[in-house]
């Protein structure tokens, strides 16, 4: 099928009134907890938020590599940078307006920026904590102005961002949906369910977090730039909570929705491939599953602990748990394949080591597990594993206490709703030792697992909004980090990428399992299936027949 790429041409013109109208009828075991696009950092929502929100910048909506480039969205063009990547300045575009139907404007970019550390984003201090004045506001959230950091012209419509040190990444982070604008009047706190008005192609009108979510089209939207946010072709989209992963599945084949989130189950995928293959799409993902492990808990503020669950782990069995080897394989690194060379050198896996690695996955070593759990120590002590209560997660979480047993401790496994599961790993509050996480890139770079999951800028104790889940923090592997974001020369910063996961992996905070593709599931009424790697299938340019 022909897919909308954007380019204003009468052909996609014709294309996009044939296939107008109609409601995307999508179904999930859970909803993914809050509306406010600067606080949640949930897949299933980020995917929702990039037909509703816009920020400066955007990735290119098109399918294959290219959906990894960067488009200016709410800036007119891509921003100059007249220092090497430490200011960089962007041109506002008039005539967008919000749902509500006001102009956005200046002061809504400034507030916005502000808001970010103001409501305690996520991603506040990794992505956006190098502006000038980001320190103050981290520390004072309520007086935070970021005057020096963020400078605008009203007579050219500029905004000029300054960082205390060159981000040659600043741009990706200016388009992740963190930096949504929002109208400068939205609340300093987290919304919870009361959405907030955007300017994407559609909004949200309904929401119940324990059963329904309901999004119409956006009254106020005009398509300024069909590379960055098209049109929609639906005219509404119906979001249901409460089906089982089995039942999400079943409803699908059945036609009574047009997709499903989440991973499909192990006992479904022969069914899928046998009598659904024209409904089916396998895509590539920058993603991975991961065991990060809290360095400030016992057993695991043992070193020696720490690497014998990654010498232990059997990535195989987790690839199959997973959906096989067409769906996930063996991964030695926190950085999954595409991002950096030497993809799949194993560290922890027979006859290896951090500073002798194999050249691929051999398989676990449990005699070396055992060794260092006695070793360090801990032997029979309670280790507890946190996982989703999916039907994935929970099968991956079963043979994981059962390693954990093998290798020398007294292990459980909990499942928590998967509403709730990152906010509560995340929160030190809970006392998490160990436990089971899918991890998506935020945009193409290493960066997005190094620092995002281990950068000491990452970790807040008693928070919901912790992604170094492992409470990570090396002053060494810091410095490297930081010096990576800091060099523009792509080269250069690739070198110091692998560098940090050597000392990464040396460390052993998380343990790195397998690298996925994704199982998409589409009604027989659903057409132009359209997949970006970043965003996975796009709402607003699906329609049904």
């Amino acid at each position: 099928m022909t897919c909308l790429h954007g380019g204003g041409t009468a052909h996609a013109q014709d294309q996009q009134d044939s296939h107008r109208g109609g409601t995307l009828r999508l179904t999930s075991r859970a909803s993914a907890g809050t509306l406010d696009p600067q606080i949640d950092y949930a897949t299933m929502y980020m995917q929702l938020f990039n037909v509703v929100y816009d920020g400066l910048l955007n990735f290119r909506k098109a399918q294959g590599p290219a959906g990894s480039e960067l488009v200016p969205d709410l800036a007119e063009s891509l921003p100059e940078t007249p220092d090497g990547g430490k200011t960089w300045i962007f041109t506002l575009r008039r005539g967008v307006r919000f749902s509500d139907g006001r102009e956005v404007g200046l002061d809504d970019v400034v507030a916005s920026l502000r808001r970010i550390f103001i409501v305690g984003s996520p991603t506040a201090g990794s992505f956006y904590g190098g502006i000038i004045g980001s320190d103050d506001c981290m520390r004072d959230p309520a007086h935070c102005t970021l005057a020096d950091g963020v400078q605008t012209d009203p007579a050219t419509r500029r905004i000029t961002i300054r960082l205390k040190e060159p981000d040659a990444e600043f741009p990706q982070k200016i388009a992740f949906p963190h930096a949504s604008i929002l109208p400068a009047d939205t609340p300093l706190h987290d919304v919870g369910n009361s959405p907030i008005p955007g300017t994407g192609p559609y909004h949200i009108v309904a929401y119940d977090p324990q059963q329904h979510m309901q999004l119409a089209r956006n009254p106020y939207f005009h398509a300024w730039n069909n590379d960055a946010q098209p049109d929609g072709y639906v005219d509404a989209i119906s979001y249901d909570f409460g089906l089982s992963d089995e039942d999400g599945v079943t409803a699908v084949e059945n036609g009574q929705y047009d997709w499903a989130f989440g991973n499909k189950p192990l006992d479904r995928l022969g069914e899928l491939g046998a009598r659904y293959t024209a409904q089916v799409h396998v895509q590539p993902l920058y993603g991975l599953y991961f065991l990060p492990m809290n360095v400030n808990l016992p057993p695991f503020n043992n070193l020696k602990a720490r690497q014998a669950v990654n010498y232990a782990l059997d990535r195989r069995a987790m690839s199959i748990l997973a959906g096989g080897s067409a769906l996930g394989t063996p991964l030695c690194s926190m950085v999954p394949p595409g991002l950096l060379p030497n993809d799949g050198q194993c560290a922890y896996t027979r006859d290896a080591s951090p500073g002798h690695p194999a050249p691929a996955w051999r398989g676990p070593d449990l005699e070396r597990a055992r060794q260092l759990v006695r070793e360090s120590g801990t032997a029979g002590q309670d280790v507890t594993l946190v996982v989703a209560a999916n039907a994935v997660d929970m099968s991956m979480g079963t043979y994981v206490r059962g390693m954990l047993q093998a290798i020398g401790y007294n292990a459980h496994v909990r499942s928590v709703s998967q509403t709730i599961h990152s906010t509560y790993i995340e929160n030190t509050d809970n006392h998490v030792q160990i436990s089971l996480r899918e991890w998506y890139a935020d945009y193409p770079s290493p960066s997005n697992f190094l620092d995002t999951l281990f950068g000491c800028e990452n970790f807040h104790p008693h928070s919901d909004s912790s992604i170094n889940i492992s409470g990570f923090c090396n002053a060494q592997v810091q410095q490297v980090m930081d010096r990576a974001r800091a060099t523009v020369d792509p080269d250069a910063a690739r070198a110091l990428w692998m560098q940090a996961n050597d000392l990464i992996t040396q460390q052993s905070p998380g343990v790195p399992v397998i690298h996925m593709n994704y199982v998409d599931l589409v009604s027989k009424r659903l057409g132009n299936y359209f997949y970006t790697t970043l965003y996975h299938m796009i709402f607003s340019q699906v329609w049904v027949q």
